[in-house]
């Protein structure tokens, strides 16, 4: 894995963690940790550590968290794989509204 692919990965999980720590709904927060393991399963023993995120706004949280999962696309990982995480993602979404 190269380093950009490497950094794409730790953000998008990173943002993902944030995202089901800031969930308004428990079933939201599964969700969201459920796309968070989806992610972990198709890049196998190569995970990056999740870090601290300063934002804690879901709108934001969840705009970084797609953004870094388009991003995975360019790093190898098939197109339609990254389409099925971002549908998991945008259902976790639909769960978590106030």
């Amino acid at each position: 894995m190269l380093l950009a692919h490497a950094v794409t990965l730790a953000e998008a999980r990173s943002y993902l963690a944030a995202l089901a720590d800031n969930a308004v709904t428990i079933d939201a927060s599964i969700e969201y940790d459920r796309v968070l393991l989806q992610i972990d399963f198709i890049h196998g023993d190569l995970i990056p550590a999740i870090s601290p995120v300063a934002a804690t706004d879901r709108g934001v949280l969840f705009t970084v968290a797609e953004s870094a999962i388009e991003d995975l696309a360019t790093h190898g990982i098939d197109g339609l794989t990254v389409e099925l995480v971002l549908d998991m993602l945008h259902s976790a979404r639909e769960l978590d509204a106030p």
